[in-house]
């Protein structure tokens, strides 16, 4: 029986002297960590150091998971998280193995638009680091977003697999990184996450 794969991608992005990437670092290690005690095989992907995109495409198709850990800047992924979606899907979509276009067709043109997705075996999870506090969500009374959640600030991320079939899984966060918030609680507890996210039980598989 083939042990599972899962595919880590860090896209942090170095910013000298001001977010060197330790953070997303250490909870990508703890991943890598935990997925191993599971015997799963796994398989990373450093964006910021480089990547083929057809290796890249390959990875997804073997992967039974996939996580994200991305700082939050600017109210998303840093831009080289975008050029590596735009190069890694757009070689899934033209070569169909990703997805067989968006769901219609000329002959079912009603039928839901992100539905032609190929990948409906694996999941999906982003695992992010915030300025932002935790309160910020889930209350209308915040300014800024409004009682939306993370899943709703997270959404122009996860939509990507979505579109391709891929189950989306609730999202881990770690916030209020700068002023305040408690790093190691919630590298701690990261584990805890995955465990109950992918249903993988004390044991080791």
């Amino acid at each position: 029986m083939k042990n599972k794969k899962v595919l880590l991608i860090n896209t942090h992005l170095t910013y000298p002297n001001w977010s060197e990437g330790q953070l997303n670092e250490a909870f990508h290690q703890k991943a890598k960590a935990f997925f191993h005690s599971k015997g799963f095989d796994v398989m990373e992907t450093k964006v910021e150091q480089g990547y083929d995109v057809e290796e890249e495409v390959q990875k997804h198709l073997e992967a039974d998971i996939i996580i994200l850990q991305t700082p939050i800047n600017w109210f998303s992924a840093p831009w080289i998280y975008k050029k590596y979606v735009d190069e890694v899907f757009n070689s899934g979509l033209h070569s169909e193995t990703f997805l067989k276009g968006d769901g219609r067709t000329r002959e079912n043109p009603d039928a839901q638009y992100g539905t032609g997705g190929k990948m409906t075996s694996k999941k999906f999870m982003v695992s992010s680091t915030w300025n932002a506090p935790k309160e910020s969500f889930d209350d209308p009374q915040q300014y800024l977003y409004k009682g939306r959640t993370t899943e709703d600030a997270l959404v122009h991320i996860t939509s990507n697999y979505r579109f391709c079939g891929v189950e989306i899984v609730p999202d881990y966060n770690c916030f209020n990184i700068y002023k305040g918030g408690d790093n190691e609680a919630a590298l701690e507890f990261y584990p805890v996450h995955l465990e109950k996210v992918f249903n993988l039980d004390q044991q080791s598989v």
